[in-house]
């Protein structure tokens, strides 16, 4: 891989991390009362898709948004905003974390509800293939969207309508606080489920940009010369608890040395390290990039911090359902 893909691919996992990191170190200043889902630690495939992904490509993620959000090109201002519920949030406030949308760059929302975002991922793909449009619908979910029955209706669909949609799922082996071995059956792999479906399927390590580069590209790649939909499984973990800002390996659910095994593992310090090893006279390079990211991202919180709430008379507006 080229040295300058490689400092790409580093760019926006740093900007990813951080932006995670911040939210976390301000969230108990309880000026964000929307609830968080960080994805500190699997960050890896949301920073190589961002360097993969076309602005007219649809793309629908889950309550873990962020990194999505922002490798699709969403607007980090609007982000941060909204997570504050200010009106110059991307959904005026209204919807904090789990409700992300920026149609500039076709980031077509988030969603609280687990696998919500199925459908309508597919639903885009459908309209591509209509409209004889091109571009890729990407569906983006976490293992525990497998245990609903819109999984199953949503490949079907795809794959009996051949349409253009790649389903990134992305396995941290938890839901909530229950891990895989209590949720499905034993040795049951979440690609060789979506294989029987009759979608064509493929495990990678989460973990490594490298391979998450290649498996994307390719995978993107058939897809755009109208091979069908397709569906990944990147096996990653997440340092911080389900919903919040902290740490909670003390609380029973997975154990100390689980956590450190994989953060041994923090694909941002692996990839840092291959472009070191690759050039070391990048080192300066990447610090200025890290510096110029750490100002950004510092910038666009207190830029958040000062805004307005939205107005009481805007309250139902755009507002479908009570």
């Amino acid at each position: 891989m080229k040295l300058n893909l490689l400092k790409n691919i580093y760019r926006e996992f740093f900007r990813i991390r951080t932006i995670e990191e911040d939210l976390a170190k301000n969230y108990n200043d309880q000026k964000m009362r929307c609830p968080v889902h960080l994805s500190s630690g699997q960050e890896a495939v949301a920073a190589v898709f961002s360097n993969i992904v076309k602005k007219r490509d649809f793309a629908v993620s889950t309550h873990r948004g962020h990194a999505h959000y922002l490798a699709k090109g969403g607007n980090l201002n609007k982000m941060i905003a909204e997570i504050y519920g200010k009106e110059d949030g991307c959904s005026s406030g209204k919807g904090g974390s789990m409700h992300l949308i920026d149609l500039d760059v076709n980031f077509m929302g988030s969603t609280a509800i687990v696998g919500n975002s199925m459908p309508i991922g597919v639903g885009l793909g459908l309209s591509l293939k209509i409209k004889k449009q091109k571009g890729l619908s990407f569906v983006f979910l976490g293992d525990g969207a497998v245990e609903s029955g819109v999984f199953y209706e949503a490949l079907n669909f795809a794959a009996v309508k051949k349409l253009p949609v790649i389903f990134i799922c992305e396995n941290n082996l938890y839901s909530v606080y229950s891990s895989l071995e209590v949720r499905q059956p034993k040795n049951r792999k979440i690609y060789k489920l979506a294989r029987e479906i009759g979608i064509k399927s493929e495990h990678c390590d989460g973990m490594d940009s490298l391979k998450i580069y290649k498996c994307l590209k390719r995978t993107i790649s058939e897809t755009r010369r109208g091979k069908g939909p397709q569906f990944i499984e990147f096996s990653t973990y997440r340092w911080r608890e389900h919903c919040g800002p902290n740490y909670d390996n003390d609380i029973g659910y997975r154990t100390l040395k689980e956590f450190e095994f994989w953060k041994k593992k923090d694909p941002l310090s692996k990839l840092k390290k291959l472009i070191l090893k690759k050039s070391p006279g990048q080192k300066k390079s990447l610090i200025n990039i890290e510096l110029s990211i750490k100002k950004e991202v510092k910038e666009s919180f207190q830029r958040a911090k000062n805004m307005n709430f939205p107005k009481k008379s805007s309250l139902f507006k755009d507002v479908y359902a009570k």
